[in-house]
């Protein structure tokens, strides 16, 4: 069976409000980075979804014993920001993910002007993670792909498995949803809006511009 990217746009209007709220470039830090939450708190609670496995319980209700269906609390799970931008979005995730025991690993990559390629200043990935990790990866803005790239090859080789991986961003270009297409057909990934170019500058249009300036007011 051939491969194929799966790229997911929820049409929810909370999502389409902070998106907004977003790309504004009249919206004030504090507001912005409220955006940014928000926006990492739905698109997470799209993403799991159809992700996360269940199991069979039973509860007591005031009247009588009820089936029930809980998260599977056998499964291990972290989660993995993009530095600095896709810090804006960890508290967002967290409130959905229904699990406390999450850790989470910070990777730092940063973007060469000139070439557009990513390099990495931080890495606290752990030395392995087990095939079955369920992994949420945050990356707020997909200019070239380059730097998704970069994380992804980072953490497959250390033993994950693209089946268990979801990421979400708040934006994506063309030109790197076809470079993650072919480098890593069998990805999913949750998006507020596909955004058509980039200038010459490899900024995303419209875009909203630096996420991580905007977050952090530097």
């Amino acid at each position: 069976m051939s491969l194929q990217l799966r790229v997911y746009v929820p049409d929810h209007p909370l999502i389409k409000h902070w998106l907004t709220i977003a790309r504004d470039k009249q919206t004030p830090g504090a507001l912005f980075k409220t955006a940014m939450v928000e926006l990492g708190r739905w698109l997470t609670y799209e993403a799991i979804r159809h992700w996360l496995p269940t199991v069979e319980t039973q509860v007591e209700t005031p009247l009588t014993y009820s089936q029930a269906k809980v998260i599977d609390p056998r499964i291990r799970a972290a989660i993995v920001p993009v530095l600095r931008a896709g810090l804006a979005l960890v508290e967002g995730a967290q409130t959905v993910i229904p699990f406390s025991n999450a850790s989470i690993y910070h990777l730092g990559l940063v973007r060469d002007e000139e070439t557009l390629e990513p390099s990495c200043y931080l890495n606290k990935l752990p030395d392995k993670f087990t095939p079955d990790t369920y992994i949420l990866i945050l990356e707020p803005m997909l200019a070239t792909g380059g730097s998704l790239c970069k994380c992804l090859q980072e953490i497959t080789q250390r033993g994950a498995s693209l089946e268990k991986i979801r990421v979400i961003a708040i934006l994506a270009a063309h030109p790197a949803l076809q470079k993650l297409a072919k480098e890593y057909p069998d990805l999913h990934i949750y998006l507020a809006m596909i955004d058509p170019e980039l200038n010459e500058h490899g900024f995303i249009v419209p875009g909203l511009g630096d996420a991580g300036d905007r977050a952090f007011g530097t």
